[in-house]
């Protein structure tokens, strides 16, 4: 049986349009992908990984991405309980654990983490002090993740991590905290020395115990010191009656022997 030239095109066509109705239904989505899938508006569920066949036309899908998303809080200007007016920005790490209600429960689940945590973060550092939002920043990392992930959680969103970037304080809180950390320096400077001049007191309590206990170990001692300021040879040393024979005058220095001299 030959086919007329018309009849050919006719199948050349059709085989055509099945190609093209079968590459548009077959899909495939990566491994850290979903493939959320409505039919004529009503949800069927998600799909993926891998291929998966869709109706044309009548089959509409969102992909969405399960790895996790880092989204930039911009400074918010934040009033802490002590009020101090500080600006502090943060990022935010979290993931889509359920697709299906990332894509229902919320327009944009991206935006509307960004902007909740922002919310979050004026709302918990609003309640902290300043020296904790300087001093315990892990704490309130940890504050901020579980809020915000109970927070989002109706929206299938895993928050993994809330960190604090930064925090920038106006430049009279500045001035005050360096004035702070010179008098705190200050003060254990002067413990240092106060705790030296303790030890330093017992010690020569007990040397004077002993030299109360030996009297011949003060007179040695008495003679050291002598000799010791003899050695300067700058000095005129006049030695207590005590020491009996040794005179009056121990030493003289050689530079007044000198000028003696001249």
């Amino acid at each position: 049986m030959i086919l007329s030239l018309a009849q050919i095109v006719a199948m050349f066509f059709l085989v055509l349009v099945i190609i093209i109705i079968l590459a548009s239904s077959i899909r495939v989505v990566y491994e850290y992908e979903r493939a959320v899938i409505f039919r004529l508006g009503r949800l069927l569920g998600a799909k993926g990984p891998g291929i998966f066949f869709r109706v044309p036309i009548a089959d509409k899908f969102v992909k969405v991405d399960l790895r996790v998303v880092t989204v930039d809080v911009p400074k918010q200007r934040i009033v802490t309980k002590d009020n101090v007016s500080v600006e502090v920005d943060a990022v935010i790490y979290h993931r889509v654990m359920d697709p299906v209600k990332a894509v229902t429960a919320v327009e944009n689940y991206v935006y509307a983490t960004s902007l909740l945590g922002q919310t979050v973060l004026r709302d918990v550092l609003g309640q902290s002090e300043l020296d904790e939002l300087l001093s315990k920043r892990e704490e309130l990392n940890k504050r901020l993740t579980q809020t915000l992930d109970i927070l989002t959680d109706p929206w299938g969103i895993k928050v993994t991590a809330v960190s604090i970037k930064d925090v920038s304080l106006p430049e009279s809180m500045l001035r005050a905290i360096a004035k702070q950390a010179e008098a705190e320096r200050e003060r254990r400077s002067r413990i240092i020395v106060a705790e030296g001049e303790l030890q330093a007191s017992k010690i020569m309590a007990e040397a004077a115990r002993a030299y109360q206990e030996q009297p011949i170990a003060l007179r040695l001692r008495e003679l050291q010191t002598l000799i010791d300021i003899a050695r300067e040879k700058n000095l005129v040393i006049i030695a207590p009656q005590a020491l009996g024979e040794l005179g009056t005058v121990i030493g003289l220095t050689s530079k007044v022997a000198e000028k003696g001299r001249g």
